[in-house]
């Protein structure tokens, strides 16, 4: 027997646990209320007293009760989210809360879980992020044309910020300098093809818009997960706040070289409906999930986006924006108490789904 495994139900060898797993889940997107709840019920399975404050980039831990007690503090920085990792780490700790695996097994298996291969290869992801920016400039309204070199330059696009997560140096550069080139670039084409370059340019920027993040801050606002959510949202405001200001700089920069816009191309209704069908598989790709859970996600996604269309159709746009996240949340949470698994699976696409 290993000496982790002889020593596994001392507190120190389960206060380690709880720290690298809150650390994991911390590094791989998951929020403030997630991580908290989930945290507390592991240390209660495991019978340690414990608090746990999660902010973005630091982790606060208290694990023991009277003089036992110990606080810990841990810089993270925040990763992408990445749903297989998620999904991984809550089977693990899942089945060690049933008692069905051991501290030492539950570590092992969260260390393999962290140290996997993604699932699907950077090429794939790559053409992911085309056509998820494609589908998203076909539900704006844009012509295929357009949906092309939106495509061409979300790939652009998600190249650099996989290359700029790989470097060890600051990247408060990559928002403004994204916006300006997608906007620049945009411009530059119009003057040879008949595109709307304000189209191409949003759609284009679908994936560092963080719509996601700015949803997951008023969540955790509304429950009272306060410092976590004010970080998120001012996160969330300054990162907006770049992508706009490096647009603004490429469209006053061109401002003599912008064509006047074409007349739009109407695409068939069905088009409409198969990029809302398949640009949730895109995102679902670009945020690792796993093909297992690619059903839910559409179900999801294309019962919010139709909702919001119908319900915009009838009562106005800022109600049928309403009704489609309402939809998404519901649906979200249905898949949750149902699979016993994160919302955040099928909720993150379906929020992004609805930015348009």
């Amino acid at each position: 027997m290993s000496s982790f495994a002889a020593e596994e139900n001392c507190e120190e060898v389960i206060r380690a646990f709880l720290l690298r797993t809150a650390e994991l889940l911390h590094r791989h997107g998951t929020p403030s209320y997630r991580l908290e709840g989930v945290m507390g019920k592991v240390a209660e399975s495991l019978n340690i007293s414990s608090v746990f404050l999660y902010t973005p980039t630091a982790l606060v831990i208290s694990l023991g009760s009277g003089e036992d007690e110990r606080t810990f503090v841990r810089r993270i920085d925040s990763g992408g989210i990445d749903i297989s990792k998620v999904l991984a780490f809550d089977a693990v700790l899942e089945d060690l809360e049933a008692g069905n695996i051991s501290i030492g097994e539950a570590a092992e298996r969260l260390e393999a879980a962290a140290n996997a291969p993604a699932p699907f290869s950077l090429r794939v992801t790559l053409l992911a992020a085309a056509a998820a920016c494609a589908g998203v400039a076909v539900i704006f309204g844009g012509s295929m044309l357009d949906a092309m070199v939106a495509g061409l330059f979300g790939c652009a696009i998600a190249g650099v910020t996989t290359l700029s997560q790989r470097s060890f140096e600051q990247q408060g550069w990559l928002e403004p300098l994204l916006g300006f080139a997608a906007a620049i670039c945009a411009v530059v084409i119009s003057q040879w093809l008949p595109v709307n370059d304000r189209l191409i340019t949003v759609a284009a920027l679908i994936l560092p818009i963080p719509g996601l993040t700015l949803t997951i801050a008023l969540t955790e606002i509304a429950t009272g997960h306060l410092s976590s959510g004010s970080a998120q949202l001012a996160g969330a405001a300054v990162t907006l706040f770049t992508l706009v200001l490096g647009v603004a700089i490429a469209w006053r920069v061109s401002v003599d070289w912008v064509q006047p816009l074409q007349p739009m191309v109407a695409l068939p209704q069905w088009s409409l409906w198969l990029a809302v069908g398949l640009t949730p598989l895109a995102f679902a790709v670009v945020f690792k999930a796993p093909v297992s859970q690619w059903p839910a996600i559409v179900l999801v996604v294309v019962g919010g986006f139709a909702v919001g269309r119908f319900v915009s159709e009838t009562a106005g746009t800022e109600f049928g924006a309403f009704a489609g996240a309402l939809m998404v949340g519901c649906g979200s949470n249905v898949y949750a108490r149902t699979l016993n698994r994160p919302a955040m699976v099928p909720q993150t696409p379906g929020l992004l789904i609805l930015v348009p």
